[in-house]
């Protein structure tokens, strides 16, 4: 298993792509297992970074019902396995400073969710941890302005910092992705991951749940390459249209080879 430095050390290296990518929420260990496999084999063939990422809980689910994970306890167990067995940096989403201290002491990357990129003590909470913290950036923000976003995790000795690109509030129940936002973002100093999948999210366009439109991920996530981007995020199912939480946004697994594939090709050609 990589170290920190090692972690944050390819995550600067803009000759490789980075691949952030895995289901939305732990459903069960053998999803993740099923999907990290997958995506390990074709990111070492192929040459590109690859990070793991799964949700212990989805906090901000559109109807109460909705399913939000195993919970902190049993997902950190699930996330520890997936990190030991397959060798791969791990991330996923903490919603409280309690649940950075614990997750820092099981995964790689502390993610602050895109609806809590500005709470101030969850930033700091996730900094103190020494671990990389990366920043999604609110669908209600302007790329400028999560500027001050990483100013609030530099104060506070922040020095592994990633910003993420989700899209942007349109209207009601649609997002859009400026890739002006992606030069503006690298202006902070930071590596910049595009979230493809969650910018094609129709939040709550569902009725009681989100809807999507992934056959739009890779025409976005291809764009946001030639733009600059560093790396890419993407969510995965072996079946999306099965799956609890973010189905019509994830990308079928069977389909991430060749989408891997040609994110690298148009990565290597931006560079």
């Amino acid at each position: 298993m990589p170290s920190d430095a090692a972690i944050w050390k390819s995550l600067n290296q803009s000759a490789r792509l980075t691949l952030i990518a895995g289901p939305c929420v732990i459903e069960n260990e053998k999803l993740c297992r099923t999907v990290a496999a997958a995506l390990t084999k074709t990111c070492r063939r192929l040459g590109v970074n690859y990070i793991f990422k799964a949700s212990f809980d989805k906090a901000n689910r559109t109807s109460a019902k909705g399913f939000r994970g195993p919970g902190i306890a049993a997902g950190l167990q699930v996330l520890a396995r997936i990190r030991a067995d397959f060798g791969v940096p791990v991330l996923t989403d903490v919603h409280t400073a309690e649940q950075a201290t614990a997750a820092a002491e099981v995964v790689d990357i502390l993610q602050i969710p895109a609806f809590l990129c500005r709470q101030t003590d969850l930033i700091e909470a996730a900094v103190a941890t020494g671990k990389i913290v990366n920043l999604k950036k609110g669908q209600f923000l302007s790329p400028a302005e999560m500027g001050r976003v990483a100013e609030k995790a530099r104060l506070v000795g922040g020095k592994k910092i990633l910003l993420t690109e989700r899209g942007t509030t349109f209207g009601y129940n649609n997002l859009v992705s400026d890739m002006r936002s992606i030069p503006t973002l690298k202006r902070y100093g930071c590596p910049v991951i595009f979230d493809a999948t969650h910018s094609v999210q129709l939040p709550g366009g569902g009725g009681d749940k989100s809807s999507g439109q992934r056959e739009f991920a890779p025409v976005l996530a291809r764009c946001a390459l030639i733009a600059g981007a560093d790396g890419i995020f993407i969510e995965t199912h072996p079946n999306p249209d099965q799956a609890l939480s973010d189905g019509p946004n994830m990308i079928p697994l069977r389909e991430m080879p060749a989408l891997i594939a040609n994110l690298r090709k148009i990565h290597a050609a931006a560079k």
